[in-house]
């Protein structure tokens, strides 16, 4: 249905997301290679080279457990589910209008059904006007959230790498991402989503 393909997105905030973990370069690369068991430490390649630390984030698990991220969808879909219901019941009446008109003008003048004919014409194209303006609302709230979303992973990426100086924080989706193999030593999805958590939004 036309409808359901304009307001149905799965993943509706994957680009903004993925997009906000790429890499975070930090200004001071001079910092000497640690050794032990920090397990994000890569060596740079080149004896004596800076080391970088290297981090990822699965996108999938941070959606997944994102307090913010799931009631803000949730909040999004039900306004779109609402939408399509609606626009779908003003069809279903318009289409009812023209299925009586077509009963009828077998027994109504030319006048008659020239007039009936342009009110239905009229009340469609206010339709689409409608529709189109539903539409709007829902893409601008979209865009807004997805907008404040990648503000807050911005902040919060920021703040918790203040002391770990990782030179690189990926982001990582089963499927959808350019990363071929991951070592789960590197993950810091778990500390990233507590630290989203304990932030308290904004209203």
């Amino acid at each position: 249905m036309y409808t359901r393909q304009l307001f149905v997105k799965n993943g509706i905030f994957l680009a903004a997301i993925a997009g906000v973990f790429a890499a975070c370069q930090q200004g001071n690369n001079k910092t000497a290679a640690k050794t032990g068991s920090d397990s994000s430490v890569q060596t740079a390649g080149a004896a004596g080279a800076a080391s970088q630390k290297l981090a990822y984030v699965d996108i999938d698990s941070l959606e997944a457990h994102y307090n913010y991220f799931k009631e803000k969808k949730a909040e999004l879909d039900r306004k779109k589910e609402g939408a399509q219901n609606d626009i779908v019941g003003r069809e279903r009446q318009l289409q009812n209008e023209l299925y009586t008109l077509q009963q009828r003008a077998p027994t109504m003048t030319q006048q008659e059904g020239q007039a009936a004919e342009a009110g239905l014409q009229k009340k469609a194209q206010q339709h689409e006007q409608y529709k189109q303006n539903l539409i709007a609302q829902l893409q601008t709230q979209e865009a807004q959230f997805n907008e404040d979303l990648q503000k807050r992973l911005n902040e919060t990426i920021k703040k918790y790498n203040a002391d770990k100086r990782y030179a690189f924080i990926f982001s990582y989706r089963e499927g959808a991402s350019n990363i071929l193999y991951k070592d789960e030593a590197y993950d810091i999805t778990a500390e990233v989503i507590k630290e989203l958590n304990a932030e308290v939004p904004k209203k």
